[in-house]
């Protein structure tokens, strides 16, 4: 059982704007300048012909060719495109070939991103400690982990560049493990955000950030193990992450986890200790609101309802007997109650035993919990949530408070 996970997790002006990749089927916004979903540019062709059917033998050469390729790819997964066809019976010189290497976007992707990984050096009292940090916005902007400055007296954020910034603390997260660090400054490289709503389990995943505080700018790859994970911290309770068998290891914390175009998808976070390749990243979709907040000069702040509920899937709704497998069950027991009193919900009406269903028509299911639903709005807006409740169905409106600190 968990709380309304805008409540408690379960089990000035910029220089520049952020660098944000256009939503799917929409065109860019003046400024935005990222590269949207596109894929690297390809090479130039090794060599062309004309186009023509492909002969049972030149169908054999290609599925050889994939083959050999694919050994010398491993887990790069490199894809061989081919264009054009036969002229008699010379198959290596009649067949346009390109090859697009999964291991070609890594090095791309390294060097456009690398110089907006930041890392920083962290005193506290008489220890201290390195992390690292996303630079999103040129004028010195910089969003890293909670845990990662969290009680620091001084942080001194070391560029790429050789350059050196003492930074602040801007901000700190109340729902997750992020926090905003400002450095002042102008100019600097900033990555481009790209939207965790639309990556797909098996993509690639690149992690880059300062493993150890010692190997700075480090880069590993891997794929996207699983979406909506959900993990205990020395922070509290995460959900929603992405897991990744890229290298995380510490001194990762508040780097950046990227898919193969160099879009930032993810804020690496945490790692499975008693495993090996369980990383965990906190969504970029998640972190936005807040970072957007802190280029408007505004205090960080993340919506609440204040209900306890539980995540429905069809183990929970069977042995409850509930007549739905997805949504979040509101439910309490004798020490949390289902309503917060004095809550949004409890003034919006919301009862123990209700079921939300949908946030203004979307769907709560696994992989769009009731919190993702909802992080996406500003506190003192008001949704509607669709709500069961004893059979019906109904519309529930609630205007969003501010989340309490933890």
């Amino acid at each position: 059982m968990r709380s309304d996970k805008s409540d408690a997790p379960k089990l000035g002006g910029a220089e520049r704007p952020l660098r944000f990749e256009p939503e799917p089927g929409a065109s860019a916004q003046p400024w935005n300048d990222a590269r949207g979903d596109e894929a690297p540019a390809r090479p130039a062709p090794l060599s062309a012909a004309p186009r023509g059917p492909l002969s049972r033998r030149a169908v054999v050469g290609i599925v050889a060719a994939s083959l050999v390729f694919g050994s010398i790819g491993g887990a790069g997964a490199t894809v061989l495109l081919l264009d054009g066809g036969l002229r008699g019976a010379d198959l290596p010189g009649q067949i346009r070939q390109t090859l697009v290497s999964e291991q070609s976007a890594i090095v791309t992707v390294a060097e456009n991103v690398s110089p907006a990984i930041a890392t920083l050096e962290v005193t506290s009292g008489s220890s201290s400690a390195v992390g690292s940090g996303v630079i999103y916005s040129a004028d010195g902007w910089i969003v890293t982990n909670k845990h990662v400055v969290t009680g620091a007296n001084s942080i001194i954020v070391h560029l790429k560049d050789g350059r050196d910034f003492p930074g602040r603390v801007y901000g700190i997260d109340t729902l997750t493990d992020l926090a905003i660090v400002k450095v002042e400054a102008s100019g600097l490289t900033a990555a481009t955000l790209g939207r965790s709503s639309s990556i797909n389990v098996g993509q690639t995943a690149i992690a880059i950030g300062s493993p150890l505080g010692v190997y700075t700018n480090s880069v590993t790859a891997g794929i996207v193990s699983a979406i909506g994970r959900e993990i205990d911290t020395e922070s509290g309770r995460l959900s929603g992450l992405i897991q990744t068998d890229a290298a995380i290891n510490h001194g990762n914390s508040g780097g950046a986890l990227v898919d193969s175009s160099g879009a930032v998808i993810g804020i690496n976070t945490a790692i499975a200790t008693e495993g090996s390749g369980i990383g965990f990243a906190i969504p970029i979709d998640i972190a936005r609101p807040i970072m957007e907040q802190a280029l408007a000069g505004e205090a960080l702040s993340r919506p609440w309802v204040g209900v306890r509920y539980v995540a429905l899937d069809l183990r929970t709704a069977t042995a409850n007997k509930l007549p739905v497998n997805k949504g979040a069950w509101v439910t309490g027991d004798s020490a949390t109650p289902a309503i917060v009193p004095g809550s949004p919900a409890e003034a919006a009406g919301l009862k123990e035993g209700d079921i939300i269903i949908s946030v203004e028509g979307m769907e709560i299911d696994e992989l769009h919990p009731l919190q993702d639903l909802l992080v996406q709005y500003s506190p003192t807006k008001t949704v509607v949530l669709k709500v069961l409740r004893a059979g019906a169905t109904i519309d529930v409106s609630v205007t969003l408070g501010v989340r309490p600190p933890q």
